[in-house]
């Protein structure tokens, strides 16, 4: 289903669409009572509270003043009330900012304020840097001069959905209204609300951000989960005393209490009379589940997540980030995590790419001093101006999505989407092939004080399934139009000339990836003028396609990404975090498995997995590789694995495997019972080229094994793992707060990790347990005094 918007004309659509309103609140003035106390009765502690409560209604059976028992009811239910409205109320405060925000917007050609929720659908927004996405926005123009602004059309796009790596629609403007002024929108030309500008002074509703957010369940923590069992056994318990007692009190009124001359029964007494001596019983063992327990952990639990707060020792002094809690009511968990789940780039290691070693044509540059910036032979092959050499430097320096700007100093600075491509365009800078501009589709480059020109003609857009990016451009100085790749060694190599030797690539990532370094394959190749023009054809119609237009695009893709001559390797490294292994080292100690899922190549997580204490080196340990690409060798390889396990699991030898997607995927699939034996028997484990989904789905089988486990990441794709853990910790990283916001806990580096479990979870664990154990103690022996 899609539907149009008109741009520049948002009052036609005042009606048809919902206003730009936020709202994260829970609930709304009329329903918050109904709704509040469904979710209260809805555990079985807080419906026996209620029965006894209802009892004591029963003038004849009760011992007591009703409000002994409804008073302490009604406060322990208004409590639990007003934490949540008090939580709700914040929301609404925080969603009244945001609402009443002022933002620029164009009606009619006249710029004016307005607030954010008075934003239109089709009506055009005007951003400054720095200023947060009020809504979801199709980005038509910006302050560099490549920006151009349209300001009457029509864009064609599918109705609102949640998936924010995805947006398929068309633009076409005014007048005329034809075929060729289709313009098509991918997801690279929008703005996701609560994003933030950068990098260009200015840019000119369900949301994608909204539809995904949804409503986070409640975490039931293990302690809550005992305690409940406990309530549970406790009121059989109970019953059996209550039965016995009120039998033996309906005996001893029929055969003695009747023949006492004071007591004055009735020959005949209505129908319940049975139930009147096992009713009074029942209310006087009331007390052996304790009322106050559950106020008592809720304000407890509370000042535990403010210690965690309060932390200094927690605090990154490198970005002045502290810890902080968002869910009060999971602490004591943190004391009883059996499983870790790690994202590596960002949360391992720092994110900081530097450019360490290459291969080019086949020869090695960096081996000896570990920089290739600084190896003289490759320098003397740069000012020698050597073809392989340049082409290679020229895939490193326009083969992205970089932005280059001017300091106010002159120096260039560049804007770039990932870590990567700053750090290959930094080299290639230093190596003199300076990109030093980008005026609308023209790239100027500088190499060796000459000034070189290249026009883009497309961008084909990197995607987890191609595994690589690529550029068509034409060489303004002979006219010639080129094709540059750069991806993984499986996304490149396959494809490279026929005939083509690849034998020293496939070394050279090897060898780069036993240093556990990020390895990336650099191709090119020359198309003709006719081949490019049919291809133009067939990639804008893809492109435009409101259908299927990812597949559509990636095949058309596949047809102009072949016969490449690959031209090297590049290998970047990412430093460990500080503290890394020794908090790693100090978790394995206390009991705690590890599980690395990573969307890295095999050999450079197994180095990093070395290098951080993660696995342990031959003899100490062994780990075992599960692969294939069918169902038989999945499954060779996982039984291979599995009768290892079986056989070494009582052995002091550290045992783990390494598995990747595809195999992954397979198992999953196929072998889901096979590898969830395998998870229980492994403590260590490393997940290769995994997907987001996967990542939750490993974090799945672990819990339905009744682990505790904790996911911990720093980006947008370890969201999803980080919401399916029983506690999930974010890292405030160079990636974003993704993952900080949708975590329970958030820190500011991976060291951070130590503290919170083995001392805030700890403690925490401890005193629940011990103010759990004195309430049932100390309500239990009242109750027996009582009976006794």
């Amino acid at each position: 289903m899609k539907r149009f918007v008109y741009i520049n004309d948002g009052e036609s659509s005042h009606d048809l669409y919902c206003d730009n309103r936020v709202s994260n609140r829970k609930y709304t003035v009329l329903n918050f009572l109904p709704k509040n106390l469904w979710e209260q009765f809805s555990r079985f502690m807080n419906q026996y509270f209620l029965l006894i409560a209802c009892l004591q209604l029963w003038p004849l059976i009760t011992p007591v003043n009703p409000a002994s028992t409804w008073g302490p009811l009604i406060f322990i239910f208004a409590v639990s009330a007003s934490k949540e409205a008090w939580d709700d109320y914040n929301r609404y405060l925080s969603d009244k900012k945001a609402n009443e925000k002022e933002v620029w917007v164009v009606r009619k050609g006249v710029k004016q304020h307005v607030e954010a929720q008075d934003i239109l659908v089709g009506n055009l927004v005007w951003l400054r840097e720095n200023d947060e996405v009020p809504c979801d926005l199709v980005l038509i123009g910006t302050s560099d001069s490549q920006g151009v602004c349209y300001i009457e059309g029509v864009i064609e796009c599918p109705s609102p959905d949640k998936d924010i790596r995805r947006f398929d629609a068309n633009m076409r403007l005014f007048p005329p209204f034809i075929d060729n002024d289709i313009c098509p929108l991918t997801i690279k030309n929008t703005v996701l609300q609560s994003c933030y500008l950068r990098n260009t002074e200015w840019a000119c509703n369900e949301t994608k951000l909204g539809m995904s957010r949804g409503i986070a369940e409640p975490k039931l923590t293990a302690m809550d989960a005992m305690i409940d069992k406990l309530t549970g056994a406790i009121f059989v318990f109970q019953i059996v005393v209550v039965m016995v007692l009120g039998i033996a009190g309906n005996v001893w009124k029929e055969t003695e209490a009747k023949k006492q001359w004071y007591v004055l029964y009735p020959d005949e007494g209505p129908w319940y009379e049975l139930l009147v001596i096992p009713l009074r019983f029942e209310l006087l063992c009331s007390i052996m589940i304790p009322i106050s327990i559950k106020v008592s952990l809720d304000l407890v639990k509370s000042l535990y997540a403010n210690f965690i707060d309060w932390d200094h020792q927690m605090i990154d002094l490198e970005t002045n980030i502290p810890s902080h809690a968002t869910n009060t009511a999971i602490s004591e968990d943190l004391g009883q995590v059996e499983y870790i789940l790690t994202d590596k780039t960002g949360t391992l290691t720092e994110n900081k790419m530097i450019f360490r070693r290459c291969c080019i044509n086949g020869i090695f540059y960096g081996n000896e001093n570990g920089d290739a910036l600084k190896d003289a032979e490759l320098l003397n092959a740069v000012s020698s101006g050597l073809p392989d050499v340049v082409r290679f430097l020229t895939v490193m320096a326009i083969c992205n999505t970089v932005i280059p700007t001017r300091s106010k100093t002159g120096d260039i600075l560049y804007k770039a989407q990932s870590q990567d491509e700053d750090a290959l365009v930094q080299a290639a800078a230093w190596l003199h092939m300076v990109f030093f501009n980008k005026n609308g589709n023209i790239l100027e480059v500088k190499f060796n004080s000459k000034i070189l020109q290249y026009e883009v003609l497309e961008t084909l857009e990197f995607t987890s399934d191609r595994k690589r990016m690529s550029v068509v451009l034409k060489d303004c100085q002979n006219g010639k139009i080129l094709l540059l790749s750069k991806g993984a060694d499986e996304a490149i190599l396959p494809y490279a000339c026929a005939g083509k030797q690849t034998r020293n690539f496939v070394e050279a990532v090897e060898q780069y990836a036993h240093l556990g370094l990020r390895t990336l394959c650099l191709a090119w190749r020359e198309l003709n003028e006719d081949e490019y023009q049919e291809w133009s054809l067939m990639f804008k119609e893809a492109s435009s396609t409101l259908v299927d237009r990812e597949w559509r695009v990636a095949e058309v893709c596949q047809r102009v990404e072949h016969n490449l001559e690959v031209l090297g390797v590049t290998a970047i490294e990412d430093r460990l975090q500080d503290g890394v292994p020794e908090t790693i080292e100090t978790l394995r100690k206390a009991g705690i498995n590890f599980w690395m899922l990573t969307g890295d190549k095999q050999n450079t997580a197994i180095q990093i997995a070395l290098s951080c204490n993660f696995i342990s080196p031959e003899p100490k340990g062994q780990l075992l590789s599960i692969d294939g690409k069918t169902e038989d060798e999945v499954y060779r390889s996982l039984e291979r694995v599995l009768l290892t396990m079986r056989v070494t699991v009582s052995e002091p030898k550290n045992v783990a495997f390494v598995i990747d997607g595809w195999a992954l995927e397979i198992a999953l699939n196929h072998y889901c019972k096979a590898f969830t034996e395998l998870a229980i028997l492994s403590r260590t484990a490393i997940c290769c080229r995994v997907t987001p989904s996967q990542k939750a789905q490993l974090v799945q089988i672990l819990k339905s094994c009744d682990y505790r486990t904790l996911a911990i990441g720093d980006g947008g794709n370890d969201v999803r793992m980080i919401q399916q853990a029983d506690i999930g910790v974010g890292i405030s990283g160079r990636e974003g707060l993704q993952a900080a916001r949708a975590a329970d806990y958030s820190i500011g580096k991976f060291r951070f990790l130590k503290r919170l479990i083995l001392v805030h979870g700890r403690y925490s664990y401890n005193r629940t347990a011990f103010l759990s154990q004195y309430s049932f103690y100390k309500s239990l022996l009242i109750c027996f005094i009582q009976i006794l």
